[in-house]
């Protein structure tokens, strides 16, 4: 692995962990071993290092995401899909992903204010939905794609919600019986 993706992928397990400003650059160096002037030389700073494990998560998850949606097929049993891919994360039963404690774009969002890192969380908010959207082939819902496709993010976003905030882990399966309903 080389050192930019060592440094992105130990970044972000221990911001997922622990919280991105919890979590200082000699925390990072220490794990990976790398020198602070090579982090730097690739990164220039701990904000471009936030904004690359940002992009780095939400390309991982699209992908992990589209691979079990697609698995599915397409329509109706694409969307289910996602609501079974969220239940096995809240179980951890996903190897590719960290163990489960919530969404990383929420957190990260709630950390910063005005600053680049809210912009990539919102990115990665609209990609999912656009997705979603775009997955809503031969669905006979009575909502237009657009509102159906926010309304099954609603539904996704409250049961990632539910399982870290509450502890629910059933979330999902409460959340698939609802888009069921949705989608008619």
């Amino acid at each position: 692995m080389s050192k930019p993706d060592l440094l992105i992928h130990t970044a972000f397990k221990l911001f997922y962990e622990h919280g991105i400003h919890a979590v200082g650059v000699n925390a990072i160096l220490a794990e990976t071993g790398v020198a602070k002037k090579t982090l730097y030389r690739h990164f220039g700073s701990k904000d471009a290092l936030v904004e690359a494990v940002l992009i780095y998560r939400d390309q991982f998850f699209m992908d992990w995401l589209t691979s079990r949606m697609m698995a599915a097929g397409e329509g109706k049993s694409a969307i289910l899909a996602l609501f079974d891919a969220l239940d096995d994360w809240f179980h951890d039963r996903v190897d590719v992903l960290l163990p489960f404690k919530g969404c990383f774009f929420v957190k990260a969002n709630g950390e910063f204010s005005n600053h680049t890192v809210n912009d990539l969380c919102q990115k990665h908010k609209q990609n999912i939905t656009s997705f979603i959207q775009a997955n809503l082939v031969g669905c006979s819902s009575a909502l237009v794609p657009s509102d159906l496709a926010q309304s099954i993010s609603v539904l996704k976003e409250g049961a990632i919600s539910q399982a870290y905030v509450a502890g629910d882990l059933e979330a999902a399966k409460r959340a698939k019986a609802m888009a069921v309903a949705l989608l008619g």
